[in-house]
């Protein structure tokens, strides 16, 4: 423990903290204390513990001055898990531990800031082996008093086989939350967006390889036809409007008219990628889809959603929601943190289509029966729905039409995660077992994905392959790579457009990823280029030239393949800073940009927008400290001069600003 830490609890590895249920644990914390730490620049403050097999920790971390990153390692270095969720406030985490031995608790500074916290384990007690009463074990950072819950269900057989509901709906009136309270399930909507776009197609008004501009002839020709299948798989090359507008200064609770949409869409100049070429998630796209139902139909689209598909399900607590002023009888309020409290927090304005479903555990489940027993729209539609396609290489997708289709343990599944500024959601469903799992909540730090997952495993799990670890103990084939070679690839790879850098380092003979705000990750080999992460669904192939130089990667995860570029560290002087400042204007968004030096910091300054912080990632090549500016790429002239920059966030990008 370092020096910093200013309340000392008594001494190290004190006795044994006997509870309720016998279990028992010793290291530098007790149970419930409080401890408060300063963590200084790029300096963790670790604890150690002594933990018996199968146990189950929960606490929190407040965040009084300083964002941080708890992480738990196993007596080898092995992460077990990291939490970084807000910026600021409770920073809750929790870690199931399998083997009895010495862990490790770190608390880390996030983007080398300095600053105090309070640490507090608050629960240690067996891994409940009882699914209902694991499903408590891990809402307990929703189930607090005055904390925004959730609810989740399992569904068997279009049953709902057990549903419970946490925590508050409503903290303003003091309304707990029910299994049969509405919530906002975000993108989770865009199957049933698809489904409206396939009934259509059912009754003939439509064509999946329409162009579509023949339903929305003001979208601009950009050479190429964009079919309204392009539109359901993210292959369409349209900006994605979530990630776009707030680069005009537009916050996600501010006023935004279905029209502007279309508008800002009209001012785009070229496609990002031609149609088919690669899957890049596109909000826009079914907000557009929900547009061409509306323009067919002559309905509103929570109205033709009302009589064309829940009520054939008898889905009577599901409703689109057409903007954040509509009620929603009975609905749950939601809400974000900051260090003070959880504040309220409304829907994002003009959604519908990509999102803006509310529903409730009861009614999915009748949404899930239809899989297996399509009474809406019939059994070819429904395999429709589910169908992946192909890239333009060749490569097969892993999402169909409004919904990804993977494996889990050996499971095929039907799934998506959806978010709204405040609501989380995450569902799938096992098409092999007709069986099924939700998890909803009005909390922005809720992990719906990893909550939806576990309870899948508790209810399915004797109908899924052994998990990844257990795989690994049998596989016999063993490969050794060079150390001469993993050195060779260690170093720093940008992700272009989005910002992101990943670093590999070789530790102790293998080869270590390392990324900012992530778990830290070591590469098992799969050839002498070609590895895979432990704990990560992905791979990375690293690439050299004709002389042996290592020159970049592919990083290869859920279905999309990220290049890399091997760049060398960089660090810019105030002069060359100081040539790319200036006032900046883009046609398409409408918005001036301008770029300042503060003390040694080019900032960048937009309206309504707090300062953004850039850093080099190399040279004219620089990233903001908010997710939306992931890369500023600085054009000049024969001169050497700045005569502009492009700017993009992975899902939007290429766009333009030019020197004013």
């Amino acid at each position: 423990m370092k020096t910093s830490l200013i309340i000392f609890v008594a001494a190290l590895f004190m006795a044994a903290c006997n509870l309720s249920d016998s279990v028992e644990f010793s290291g530098d914390l007790q149970l419930g204390e409080v401890v408060e730490g300063v963590l200084e620049l790029e300096s963790p403050d670790t604890f150690y513990f002594d933990f018996g097999a199968d146990t189950y920790i929960y606490g929190v971390c407040d965040q009084l001055s300083v964002d941080v990153v708890v992480s738990l390692m196993d007596s080898t270095g092995k992460s077990l898990g990291k939490f970084d969720g807000p910026g600021s406030g409770p920073e809750t985490f929790h870690f199931t531990i399998s083997e009895p031995g010495r862990y490790m608790l770190e608390v880390a500074p996030f983007e080398k800031k300095t600053g105090s916290y309070t640490l507090q384990l608050k629960v240690v007690e067996p891994v409940a082996t009882e699914p209902a009463k694991r499903a408590d074990q891990l809402f307990y950072p929703y189930s607090e008093e005055g904390v925004p819950g959730g609810v989740v269900g399992v569904i068997k057989e279009g049953k709902v086989v057990f549903s419970k509901a946490y925590g508050m709906a409503n903290l303003t009136h003091d309304i707990p939350y029910k299994v049969n309270t509405p919530t906002n399930i975000g993108s989770v909507s865009k199957q049933f967006t698809a489904m409206a776009i396939l009934l259509l197609e059912q009754q003939g008004k439509l064509s999946l390889e329409d162009d579509v501009r023949k339903h929305i002839p003001e979208l601009p020709d950009l050479g190429q036809v964009v079919t309204l299948k392009n539109m359901l798989n993210h292959t369409n090359g349209f900006r994605e409007v979530f990630n776009l507008m707030p680069m005009t200064g537009w916050k996600g609770e501010d006023i935004l008219r279905r029209q502007e949409i279309i508008e800002i869409l009209k001012r785009q100049e070229e496609l990002q990628a031609a149609p088919g070429e690669e899957y890049n998630y596109n909000n826009s796209a079914f907000i557009l889809l929900a547009e061409i139902v509306e323009r067919i139909s002559g309905e509103t689209f929570p109205d033709w959603m009302e009589e064309n598909v829940f009520a054939p399900l008898g889905m009577n607590s599901t409703a689109v929601r057409a903007n954040p002023t509509v009620i929603i009888p009975g609905a749950s309020q939601g809400y974000v943190l900051d260090s003070a409290a959880y504040h309220e927090a409304g829907d994002l304005y003009a959604a519908y289509g990509a999102g803006g479903i509310y529903t409730t555990v009861e009614d999915f489940s009748k949404w899930m029966a239809n899989f297996s027993n399509p009474v809406l729209g019939g059994e070819e539609l429904v395999t429709r729905l589910v169908t992946v396609d192909t890239l333009n290489n060749g490569d097969t997708m892993t999402y169909a039409l409004g919904i990804g289709v993977n494996e889990f343990r050996g499971l095929k599944n039907y799934s998506h995660g959806g978010a709204d500024i405040a609501h989380r959601a995450f569902a799938f469903y096992f098409p092999e077992i007709n069986s099924g799992v939700i998890a909803m909540s009005n909390n922005a730090n809720f992990n719906s994905g990893s909550i939806a997952f576990e309870m899948a495993e508790l209810y399915f799990g004797d109908e899924m392959e052994p998990e990844e670890g257990e795989k690994e103990e049998t596989d016999s084939t063993v490969v050794t790579v060079p150390e001469e070679l993993l050195q060779a690839y260690a170093g720093e790879y940008l992700v272009p457009g989005m910002g992101a850098k990943l670093e590999f380092k070789l530790v102790d003979g293998v080869l270590k990823l390392s990324m900012e705000g992530q778990p830290e990750a070591y590469l098992i080999p799969l050839s002498t280029s070609e590895f895979r992460y432990e704990g990560i669904v992905a791979t990375i192939e690293f690439k050299t030239d004709e002389q042996g130089e290592v020159t970049g990667a592919v990083h290869s995860q859920g279905g999309q393949k990220f290049q890399l570029e091997r760049v060398a560290p960089y660090e810019a002087t105030v002069e060359e800073l100081q040539a790319l400042t200036g006032k900046f204007f883009s046609k398409e968004l409408e918005t001036f940009y301008t770029l300042e030096v503060r003390d040694t910091t080019l900032v960048l300054l937009i309206r309504n927008t707090k300062e953004i912080e850039l850093s080099a990632v190399k040279e004219d090549t620089y990233k903001g400290d908010i997710y939306f500016i992931g890369e500023l790429l600085f054009q000049r002239d024969k001169s050497g001069q700045v005569t502009g920059f492009s700017a993009a966030n992975g899902r939007t990008r290429g766009i333009v600003f030019e020197k004013f």
